[in-house]
């Protein structure tokens, strides 16, 4: 019996090793929020911003996907929405250009929106890698338009934006309501 318990003994920490451990480990937990700031301990973030909307329009799911998706019927929702009058845009030779295929290129606004197509399924749905051109290089965000009939005629478009940089909601919300639904709107009519 007195042999078990001096094996068991020698098998355990020596109090100077727990003493040594608990020292590390405080001090890890001290450094752990500087080291994981943004995320939870699996590198996970649950606070990330994301833009949902359901604008309607009175015009079919087709006229809306080719306002969309055609460059000179976007030009009209872009002088509609009046931003090209801004000095810094009036210098700006082509307002829009968008590819029709997956993985084309779109630039909008002069220049100031562009991105690439990443699905494209023809009067139902869009989905696009999109940025601002004043963010940094390589932050792309994903929208998504997706489009419905709705009940008594015109389109719901249930859409989506994704992987902004934070703090940007407010502002990103508040321009696709000014620059492009409510001058969709006046287009479509």
């Amino acid at each position: 019996m007195a042999e078990e318990r001096t094996m068991m003994n020698k098998n355990a920490p020596t109090r100077r090793q727990w003493i040594a451990a608990s020292a590390l480990a405080a001090g890890g937990v001290a450094l752990w929020p500087k080291r994981v700031s943004a995320a939870e301990p699996e590198g996970i973030s649950h606070s990330a911003e994301a833009i949902h909307q359901e604008p309607t329009f009175a015009a079919s799911p087709l006229r809306v996907y080719e306002v969309l998706m055609d460059s000179q019927q976007f030009d009209k929702v872009i002088q509609a929405s009046g931003v090209m009058q801004s000095a810094v845009l009036e210098k700006m030779k082509k307002p829009t250009e968008i590819s029709r295929e997956v993985g084309g290129a779109f630039t909008l606004f002069g220049g100031y929106i562009f991105g690439r197509h990443l699905e494209l399924v023809p009067n139902e749905l869009i989905v696009q890698a999109w940025r601002v051109g004043n963010w940094d290089r390589g932050v792309f965000s994903i929208v998504r338009f997706e489009l419905t009939a709705a009940p008594g005629g015109g389109t719901k478009l249930i859409f989506d934006h994704t992987g902004f940089p934070q703090g940007d909601a407010g502002h990103l919300a508040e321009g696709w309501e000014a620059h492009y639904w409510e001058p969709m709107r006046k287009v479509l009519a």
